[in-house]
């Protein structure tokens, strides 16, 4: 039967190229004058950066509410690089005397002008920018990955930023500014702190950090004497990240206790996490209401949650690592770690390879229990609940896979892996001290349970000798939580010898075929080893692709038993909103 109109789901012809995103662009008032603009994105000291560096290819970032002001930026330095140029010393003026004819005699040193010609050239060369949007990861993340695509030599990241150490080029930070009523924070932080004796911490957010030496200096006049100004340094691995330390905790990092924080506006999760289980207590100051009062900021109730979620993938058989970056430094030796951390405790670990996370990406994955993110440390943290399972960062890693006799959690929140690696990539010390012994010996087919419950050999007993892990969330035993925990080594092949003749002995050829063993209670294995993806797709998947739910496929035959082809027809054409079937205009429309 035709169809005399297009389906609901249908897209109309003429909004196929539209896009319903409403476009919200600022208004001219409200966008920056040229001196401001100037001042906000540090013009000048960005061109004085680039042409001390001898940069000649600049990738220039910008967050999505810079994006507006990027066009103006780009204008501003190819005008400040393009005069850098022009007043580069190079071949000096000709040297003019009088003599005594009154002809000018015009003196050139030859040899000065050929050693200057080389540098001269390449301080001519025009300077290349591009401005590199919708980043592969994280705003606050340096995009190496979009900067290599256009073979960039240097990063100019604008906006806040996490500060991580980079793997491959050197970036430019432009943390731009924004206002702050100081008379305002003033009087906050009298009421805050009426003690004027109290040992408080000024911090701010990046784009405030530039307030903090005023704020400092007007609290001393009011009588304040225990005030340390925090300023911001590239050390996310500090016990205050990114920002100085007063010298007393230098010597002493246990006096940090004894200092409160007063922070400018509202700090990313992981931060807020960090600083509550270092300091005595943290009033955050905020910048978006027209009348801010600075409240005390408490986590009990976000660490109370995250532990829940340690103790629920405690069990877990699977899990999946998410690579969410490839610029920050030693993101490799942290996958490194990871992996190490669950074969040890005899699970299984995939690992996948992402841009920014999203629910409907993760939820491809049914049979992964649990993801674990390595990515800077501001952007770990991630707290949602439309997530299929839950996303946890490598310091809860380490805690979930610590036994439930030994997990002890005082409320020390680590946020950067580089934290918990050495400098070599081994395990250091410190913090709650979860699954941070290094097993000296450990081959890469030894595998020691974490939790002290592998003591035997595995291999030697049945699959239903293996010790059980209770789940203190659902108060049940889960009995297949360590899929990879009885490994058995590949028997080794037989020494055929010049008078061997029985051609049976020699080993098989190795195939990527999936193998399912007869065995009840065996897994299935990929290349002899075992493959729980490969499993939970056997046993647990209820669709496994078209055609799964069909018993049997029945095909007509021939006399001789072969398969009889279907015969060609014609298909349709047109467009998804009516098809035609066969030439001409009397052709059916479906």
């Amino acid at each position: 039967m035709a169809a005399s109109v297009a389906p609901v789901l249908s897209t109309p012809a003429e909004h196929i190229f539209e896009d319903p995103t409403p476009i919200t662009v600022p208004s001219s008032e409200a966008r920056l004058s040229d001196e401001q603009l100037y001042l906000q994105y540090e013009i000048k000291r960005t061109v004085s950066e680039i042409r001390a560096g001898k940069w000649k290819r600049v990738a220039l970032q910008f967050p999505d509410d810079m994006l507006v002001d990027a066009p103006r930026v780009f204008e501003r330095l190819r005008e400040g690089l393009g005069r850098g140029r022009a007043h580069a010393p190079g071949l000096s003026e000709p040297e003019v005397s009088d003599v005594a004819d009154g002809v000018k005699d015009v003196k050139l040193d030859a040899n000065r002008r050929e050693d200057t010609a080389a540098s001269q050239s390449a301080d001519d060369t025009e300077e290349r920018l591009c401005i590199l949007a919708d980043t592969s990861y994280g705003a606050c993340c340096v995009d190496e990955v979009a900067a290599e695509h256009v073979d960039a030599e240097v990063v100019v990241h604008y906006g806040r930023s996490c500060l991580s150490p980079t793997a491959r080029l050197p970036v430019i930070y432009v943390y731009t500014s924004k206002p702050l009523d100081l008379e305002a924070a003033v009087a906050s932080f009298e009421q805050t702190y009426p003690d004027k004796s109290e040992r408080v911490c000024l911090m701010a957010d990046i784009p405030y950090s530039h307030h903090v030496p005023a704020l400092a200096q007007r609290l001393r006049e009011e009588g304040y004497t225990n005030l340390f100004a925090t300023e911001v340094v590239g050390d996310p691995s500090s016990l205050l990240p990114n920002r100085t330390l007063p010298q007393a905790v230098q010597q002493d990092p246990a006096a940090l206790k004894e200092y409160s924080i007063f922070h400018i506006s509202s700090p990313p999760t992981s931060l807020l996490l960090i600083l509550s289980s270092r300091v005595k207590s943290v009033h955050i100051f905020p910048t978006d209401t027209a009348q801010p009062t600075a409240l005390e900021a408490t986590t009990a109730q976000l660490l109370r949650r995250r532990y829940a979620l340690i103790t629920r993938l405690s069990t877990v058989p699977i899990f999946g690592i998410l690579i969410n970056t490839l610029s920050v430094s030693n993101y490799l030796a942290a996958l490194t770690h990871c992996q190490h951390l669950i074969k040890r405790a005899g699970k299984k670990s995939y690992v996948f390879v992402v841009g920014k996370v999203n629910a409907a990406k993760v939820a491809n994955f049914s049979e992964i229990g649990g993801w674990v993110v390595i990515g800077c440390w501001e952007s770990s943290l991630i707290e949602s609940k439309e997530f299929y399972r839950p996303i946890i960062t490598p310091f809860e890693l380490e805690v979930a896979l610590v036994g439930d006799e030994e997990r002890v959690w005082g409320g020390e929140w680590v946020g950067d892996f580089s934290a918990l690696l050495g400098r070599d990539g081994n395990v250091v010390g410190g913090g709650t001290g979860a699954g941070r012994e290094v097993v000296e010996g450990c081959g890469e087919e030894e595998l020691v349970n974490g939790d002290g419950a592998g003591e035997g050999d595995w291999g030697e007993q049945d699959s239903d000798d293996e010790p059980p892990d209770f789940d203190l969330r659902t108060g049940k035993y889960v009995s297949h939580s360590r899929p990879m925990g009885r490994t058995r080594p590949s028997p080794a092949a037989p020494t055929l010898t010049a008078d061997s003749s029985d051609v049976s002995t020699a080993p098989p050829a190795t195939s990527s075929a999936l193998v399912q063993r007869a065995a009840k209670s065996d897994l299935a294995t990929v290349n002899g080893a075992v493959s729980p993806a490969a499993e939970y797709l056997r046993s647990q998947r209820t669709w496994q692709g078209l055609g799964s739910d069909l018993q049997r496929i029945a095909y007509e035959r021939d006399d001789e038993g072969r398969i009889r082809g279907a015969a060609v027809e014609e298909g349709r054409s047109g467009v998804a909103r009516g098809y035609a079937v066969g030439e001409g205009d009397n052709g059916a429309r479906k």
